[in-house]
């Protein structure tokens, strides 16, 4: 019995060989294939979840986004009625003064000048803090980034605050450059009426003569751009003084891209549009009125004298710079290629540079 199947062993002894050989080798195909299948999951969820936390990284820096925009907005008021003081004038004419048509005039330009300015600035705050934060926002992510090639800080505290505080040309000297615009002109008379539509044109009109007879890029007003002056805001040349540096150059960048001037473009266009609509509460017809309010003409059914068109505009940036979340700016800090533009920015400077070769 055992000699025979010996012999039968012997006989089919290749074919033994090639199965176990075969047996083994799956086997072995079969150990390495589950080791790379388990290598993958867990490289996904590394992917994963790197993703997840860089996701929740990027809302928390909106939140901060919109916060700090909030935050701004007294500060910003304050600097356009410093450098446009329409109240002084006011008191002026209460008191009755014999050149009271001329402080009349001077009171119209200033009110429609440093509302036109309001609605500039405060949607070049937007657009600036979103560029800013999120370059920051970004740096700080790959800092905290599990894996890190080096231990030095891409923005350390001392040159985000170097940074930050540059949004300062903005409330300066950007908006006494930008109120060197003066929109109205002295001919027009005050009692001369205009209805909303009207009023629109003539806003439309300003903005128009602002943006045509600025001889750079509306971005010129949001950052310095002389490497002076650059070099002056970072107070040195320490380390920490050229990373500064480094940094504004790049918000420079992309203050003077494409993008930008398409996102600064839709949030114009999006405020003064809010601004006709807060301008439309003052020109409906009165409730006794037979004229329904929808009617195609209802933008000219009512008028008003310029004489009172001036207190109203004078008044709206009382509603624009409202730290107060109102329509105006809350329009701005949802708008959808606003989000869309602030996490490309994110996504730029929060992959590692040897990624973006």
């Amino acid at each position: 019995m055992f000699s025979s199947a010996w012999n039968f062993i012997k006989r089919h002894k290749k074919k033994f060989i090639f199965t176990g050989a075969l047996i083994g080798g799956v086997y072995l195909l079969g150990k390495y294939a589950q080791k790379k299948f388990s290598e993958i999951q867990e490289r996904e969820a590394t992917e994963y979840i790197a993703q997840a936390r860089r996701q929740f990284h990027f809302e928390s820096n909106q939140r901060t986004c919109n916060m700090t925009v909030l935050s701004m907005l007294p500060a910003l008021k304050e600097a356009i009625v410093t450098q446009l003081n329409s109240e002084s004038l006011t008191t002026l004419l209460k008191s009755k003064p014999a050149n009271k048509l001329e402080i009349w005039e001077d009171l119209k330009i200033i009110s429609f000048t440093r509302t036109v300015v309001a609605v500039y600035s405060t949607c070049m705050l937007v657009v600036l803090l979103r560029v800013q934060l999120n370059i920051i926002g970004g740096y700080l992510y790959l800092d905290n980034s599990v894996g890190k090639s080096t231990t030095t800080p891409l923005a350390p505290p001392d040159v985000q605050q170097q940074y930050l505080s540059s949004i300062q040309h903005l409330l300066g000297d950007g908006i006494a450059l930008t109120q060197k615009h003066k929109p109205v002109k002295s001919f027009v008379s005050l009692k001369e009426t205009w209805s909303l539509l009207e009023l629109e044109q003539q806003l439309n009109w300003i903005r128009a003569e602002v943006e045509a007879s600025s001889r750079r890029s509306l971005s010129w007003y949001l950052l310095a751009d002389d490497e002076n002056v650059l070099a002056d805001q970072a107070c040195g040349l320490t380390e920490n003084d050229i990373m500064t540096i480094k940094l504004l150059n790049e918000t420079r960048d992309m203050l003077d891209s494409p993008d930008f001037t398409t996102v600064l473009k839709v949030c114009l266009n999006r405020g003064f549009s809010r601004l006709c609509d807060n301008l439309a509460e003052f020109f409906r017809p009165p409730p006794s009125d037979s004229a329904p309010s929808c009617a195609p003409d209802s933008l000219s059914a009512v008028s008003l004298p310029l004489a009172k068109i001036i207190p109203i505009i004078n008044g709206q940036i009382n509603t624009i710079c409202s730290e107060t979340p109102s329509h105006f700016v809350q329009e701005l800090l949802m708008n959808d290629q606003v989000k869309e533009f602030a996490a490309n920015v994110y996504e730029t400077f929060s992959t590692p540079q040897e990624l973006q070769k």
